[in-house]
């Protein structure tokens, strides 16, 4: 495509104008003449290669708008601007041309031949009179001339076009074309000072000086227009398929679903285009190989809609088990063909279900923290939500742990519920028995219901407790009161003892046992962790 960066070519036709125009200041020469009308020419076909050029980047960009309407539209409508823009100004330049042209051959005000007459069919080829009349006025000074206006249309041509760019690329357009931009002041070497852009140029200038100024200055322009609008036509391609590689991609928001929901799945290119949404066709998972597609594999490209440059895939899962599909994604390239990526997907479908783990025992106990676990196949633990009746149910505060306490009853029933795409999906109902905690065992020392022991172990003693023997549960029971009896000689003694420890009177029983003697444990009453009152059996112990 064009761009702003001069040729060889333009950088010695400006040069050899520079020359010349500094030449002229010692002597209008045949030579002299003959070298403008020399460089006029080379202006004229440099013109015409950048109408070729530019022209390519329109018809480029033309393309790219039909291949992408949405991102290319501001960019070229703004390349169009540009175009007349430049058209707009070079028709002015040339109509000054003409009008100069004509007031030095005589013609017609009014006439079109001097905008493309010859140079080298003039007859005062050196006539510097009208030229500076018609474009300076009669005082260099205070310019009345047609100059002054054409420096007002370049600068503002040069901002227009810089504003058409994106804000990105303005800057560095901008120090581009600089030097093509008019200025204030010039520095003139004839004169050893800085003159005005006006008198610079068009000051005393022969007419065939004056119109290879006005094509150079056409050049210039027609230059920045191809710089501008090869410019926007890259803003468009910028970042088009510059990558090292493009694979399919399926994003599942889950892979495990249940019967009756719905399995959606997003399926896209990596670094696809926004702005042009590509097609997805859907065949048989097996006929998919990576990057080759089976000719006459069964397509359908109606299954899968595509928004914002990615497909949304919905279908309602039904069999249970392993469920596969596949695909493939067509994306149009910057020249109009397609590029094709094959993918494949599986998910699995279940049937809802939930799973209630009771890290204790199989039931629920009556007065006591009964610890649970909770769990759903495919459910987060923060998406259950339990509820139990029979009873009462909190967290414990990991996630799917909980405490269930049951006050009576001999059933409660567990309800498990889950949050599944926002919305509540019962998994399950689950009843269990609700159970009184098992009577604790009385012992004495290390003895419970029956056994042996020595005077001095019965003493060493200091009472009746309660333990649980079997249970999982880690619960306290506390003897309220029993009854110690004991035979001295010949008399059966019985003393009672509140709590659980051997009353003094106790104390002194057992410091009168003899070896064969047996002491009772009886009517022991134990409060469980619920605050209610148990009579368990009690201890039998023979002394040694």
């Amino acid at each position: 495509m064009s761009g702003g960066k001069q040729t060889p070519r333009q950088k010695m036709i400006g040069m050899m104008y520079l020359v010349l125009t500094a030449l002229l200041a010692l002597n209008i020469s045949k030579e002299i003449i003959n070298a403008f009308i020399t460089i006029d020419n080379g202006l004229k076909n440099t013109n015409s290669n950048f109408d070729n050029k530019n022209q390519m980047t329109y018809t480029a960009f033309e393309k790219a708008k039909q291949n992408d309407e949405k991102k290319a539209a501001i960019p070229y409508a703004n390349a169009m601007k540009a175009k007349k823009l430049s058209a707009d100004l070079c028709a002015y330049i040339t109509s000054l041309r003409g009008k100069i042209v004509n007031l030095s051959a005589g013609f017609d005000e009014k006439s079109k031949v001097g905008d493309t007459l010859r140079l080298t069919l003039l007859e005062k080829p050196d006539d510097y009179d009208n030229p500076t009349h018609f474009m300076i006025g009669s005082d260099p000074a205070n310019v009345t001339g047609e100059a002054k206006p054409l420096k007002a249309a370049l600068i503002k041509y040069y901002d227009d076009l810089t504003k058409l760019l994106p804000e990105k690329s303005q800057k560095d357009f901008s120090t581009r074309i600089k030097p093509s931009v008019p200025t204030e002041k010039v520095y003139s070497g004839e004169e050893k000072e800085m003159i005005t852009w006006e008198r610079y140029n068009f000051y005393h200038a022969p007419i065939v000086a004056a119109i290879a100024q006005m094509d150079r200055i056409i050049n210039d322009v027609k230059n920045a227009e191809g710089d501008a609008v090869n410019e926007l036509f890259n803003s468009v391609n910028a970042n088009d398929f510059k990558f090292d590689k493009l694979t399919a991609k399926v994003v599942a928001p889950t892979s495990y679903v249940f019967t009756g929901d719905h399995y959606t799945a997003d399926v896209f290119v990596a670094a696809f285009n926004s702005t042009q949404n590509p097609s997805i066709w859907l065949c048989e998972h097996d006929s998919v190989k990576p990057y080759a597609v089976k000719p006459g594999t069964p397509i359908d490209s109606t299954s899968v809609k595509v928004e914002a440059g990615m497909g949304k895939y919905d279908v309602v899962a039904g069999g249970v088990g392993l469920q596969k599909w596949a695909g493939l994604i067509r994306v149009k390239k910057p020249d109009g063909t397609f590029d094709t990526y094959p993918f494949k997907q599986e998910y699995m479908v279940a049937a809802p279900s939930a799973a209630v783990f009771l890290e204790k025992m199989n039931v629920f106990y009556i007065g006591v923290d009964n610890p649970i676990s909770i769990s759903a196949a495919g459910v987060a633990p923060s998406d259950l939500s339990p509820s139990l009746s029979g009873g009462q149910m909190r967290s414990s505060g990991k996630a799917g742990s909980y405490i269930v306490t049951v006050a009576s009853g001999t059933e409660a029933t567990l309800n498990v519920g889950a949050k599944l795409n926002g919305v509540n999906k019962s998994m399950g109902s689950f009843k269990f028995r609700v159970k009184r905690v098992p009577d604790p065992v009385a012992y004495v020392g290390s003895i419970k219901a029956d056994g042996i022991m020595s005077k001095a172990e019965l003493q060493a003693t200091s009472g009746v407790f309660a333990k649980m023997d079997n249970f999982d549960f880690d619960l306290k029971f506390t003897v309220v009161s029993f009854v110690m009896s004991m035979g001295v000689n010949g008399v059966f003694v019985e003393k009672k003892a509140v709590g659980p420890a051997f009353t003094p009177d106790m104390k002194q029983v057992l410091a009168g046992a003899k070896p064969g003697n047996r002491v009772l444990f009886e009517q022991v009453t134990v409060k469980g962790p619920d605050g209610t009152l148990r009579k368990i059996p009690g201890v039998s112990i023979k002394v040694r």
